[in-house]
């Protein structure tokens, strides 16, 4: 028996890509009901846990810090070497803070604001009690989960944030931090004044000590009295006792002179590290106040000022996953359903009979002396089949696991399935479709009933 292929005279001007591009779209539609639904249900879902989930609140502050890495003595004190200074702004360049964000995480900080917070581990799921349940938090834990720390770059601004479930915690811990690190920079300013005290203070006593020695052995002669030896330099030039004595007199002036520089070298200085003394007193005493200033002070939030869940990004979630679910309803429905559905088909579909029974029934003219056999999955509307009476060419059966279905396919070139979307077998309908192909035999078309 002549089986039929592509070469015979069987005219398919259907482009297949739009074809399916159909098909896809068919489905949708007609799982339109099942999309609504899924997509409904979650964009409802994510409104309601805006109102239902845990509320978060999110407190910060800035603080500007006038200058880090130096000591107080550096910052006010005229006298104090400039050259150290620009040292230090050179390794402090690249971050000007490193050395404060470094304080604020420190346990000495964290340590304090987790017990007087009283952050403690929970039980797990806020059922499961473990071993840690009711200890303090370590300072890892805390900077790992809640809070964040940032430098603005350029700036000597820091920003503290804190999350927190209980909007109170949240205000509270960030005062706290605040307040641990001012307290912290305070003590740490103090140590420096005092630092930069004894210092100068030590060499300051070591300076004066060493000029009052020189002042109490100076014991040359005075320049004045250098004035009145005029007749004894006239006589040593006659008397050598008299040149002895001129000599004695100048080595005296010359003494007196020397004792003279030394005293003013070490005068001058004990003038200057004096100076210094009273700045590094006065610093000490301004040793108490802080250089940290708060610019934006952290604020007690009202029950309706959380930060998450968010309306909006909410709804925006519900819209992104209910998309993605519905299509993945889509394609479960699609293959698991117990009824013929639009992804089960070919390519080459009648979708609507009427409007498409032109194109099937100019096919069935080009081919008029092959024989054309049409399996029916289901029945056939009696006007659908008064149309085909004119065409000799056209066979009818019930499709089945039979021998006279199968027959019939043996006997016939090409073949036409009929099949309603939704009512045809699924099953019955992948079977009597590989029936088919297993016979070597070209499903045409799929006409939809």
């Amino acid at each position: 028996m002549q089986n039929y292929s592509n070469k015979d005279n069987i005219n398919i001007n259907d482009d297949l890509d739009i074809v399916d591009l159909k098909k896809f779209f068919m489905s949708i539609w007609s799982r339109k009901e099942l999309i609504i639904k899924i997509f409904a249900g979650t964009l409802i879902f994510f409104i309601l846990m805006t109102f239902i989930s845990a509320k978060k609140w999110k407190v910060s502050a800035d603080l500007y810090i006038n200058k880090s890495n130096s000591s107080n003595l550096l910052e006010i004190n005229p006298y104090a070497i400039e050259e150290a200074s620009a040292i230090t702004s050179m390794l402090t360049a690249t971050n000007p803070l490193a050395n404060e964000l470094e304080l604020m995480q420190s346990p000495l900080i964290i340590d304090k604001v987790i017990k007087e917070n009283n952050l403690r581990y929970k039980k797990l799921y806020n059922v499961i009690p473990t071993k840690k349940t009711g200890e303090y938090i370590t300072t890892e834990s805390f900077l790992k989960r809640k809070v964040f720390f940032d430098n603005k770059k350029g700036t000597h601004v820091v920003t503290i944030t804190y999350t927190s479930k209980n909007k109170d915690e949240a205000y509270n811990v960030v005062t706290s931090i605040i307040t641990n690190y001012i307290e912290l920079h305070k003590e740490l300013n103090s140590e420096k004044s005092k630092s930069d005290k004894q210092i100068i203070e030590s060499e300051y006593n070591k300076v004066k000590a060493d000029l009052n020695k020189k002042v109490n052995a100076a014991n040359g002669l005075p320049s004045a009295s250098l004035s009145g030896t005029g007749n004894l330099a006239a006589m040593s030039a006659f008397s050598r006792s008299a040149q002895n004595a001129m000599a004695t007199l100048k080595g005296q002036y010359m003494a007196d002179e020397k004792a003279k520089v030394e005293i003013t070298e070490d005068a001058s200085k004990v003038a200057q590290l004096s100076s210094k003394l009273e700045w590094a007193k006065l610093v000490e005493e301004m040793s108490d106040s802080s250089k940290v200033l708060i610019i934006k002070e952290p604020r007690q939030l009202r029950d309706w000022e959380y930060a998450s869940p968010k309306l909006l990004i909410n709804i925006i979630l519900g819209i992104i996953v209910g998309f993605i679910l519905s299509i993945v309803g889509v394609t479960y429905a699609e293959v698991s359903d117990k009824k013929l559905t639009y992804s089960m088909l070919g390519d080459k579909i009648i979708y609507n009979f009427e409007k498409e029974f032109k194109q099937l029934g100019a096919f069935l003219i080009a081919n008029q002396n092959k024989k054309i056999l049409f399996a029916l999955l289901d029945d056939m509307p009696i006007d659908m089949v008064e149309k085909f009476k004119t065409f000799n060419n056209v066979s009818m059966i019930q499709a089945g696991i039979s021998e006279r279905f199968s027959s019939a396919i043996q006997n016939t070139e090409a073949v036409i399935m009929f099949s309603k979307i939704g009512k045809t077998n699924s099953d019955d309908y992948r079977i009597i479709k590989s029936m088919i192909k297993d016979m070597d035999k070209k499903i045409m078309y799929e006409v939809l009933i």
